[in-house]
């Protein structure tokens, strides 16, 4: 079986909606951060969640140092900082506020949820690494809209409350 085309691996792959993660920490004294789509959870006993990073990311081996990191579901509040925190390089926090989650994590206020997370395991995955993560700490907003992914686009999910 032939491999098919990247751009229609791609393609396909975008019919999957995902929601948009924001993972940051402190490393030698500076706050790095990027966006994610492919946060998910693993495990409740121990509780996991992953994500995973390209091999050609510059950001990621940065991250990769930090012992303690902070992980952002997206709200509706940052539609309007996605374009930004996708640029590549120290611009992308240009005049964005993180909190100090803790001493070396970083989160981002107004989001859907936050976790605060260790490495567990990290897991060659084709062009990419698998990175488990435990949960030490999190916070939900339920009033909060999560950002989705969709076919390249961004939006908000709303739903009713029952």
């Amino acid at each position: 079986m032939q491999t098919p085309p990247l751009a229609d691996v791609r393609h396909t792959f975008a019919a999957y909606p995902t929601g948009l993660a924001l993972i940051a920490a402190e490393v030698d004294g500076h706050d790095e951060a990027m966006l994610a789509n492919s946060f998910t959870s693993v495990s409740l006993d121990p509780p996991l969640v992953s994500l995973a990073f390209t091999h050609t990311s510059t950001t990621w081996p940065q991250l990769r140092q930090a012992q303690e990191l902070g992980i952002t579901i997206l709200g509706e509040p940052h539609a309007a900082l996605v374009p930004q925190l996708r640029r590549s390089g120290p611009a992308r926090l240009d005049g964005i506020a993180l909190d100090r989650a803790t001493a070396q994590a970083r989160t981002l206020p107004r989001a859907a949820a936050t976790l605060i997370v260790r490495p567990y395991r990290h897991i060659p995955a084709g062009d990419h690494e698998l990175v488990l993560f435990e949960v030490v700490d999190h916070r939900r907003d339920d009033d909060a809209a999560p950002l989705t992914y969709h076919d390249r686009h961004v939006g908000a999910l709303h739903h009713e409350r029952k």
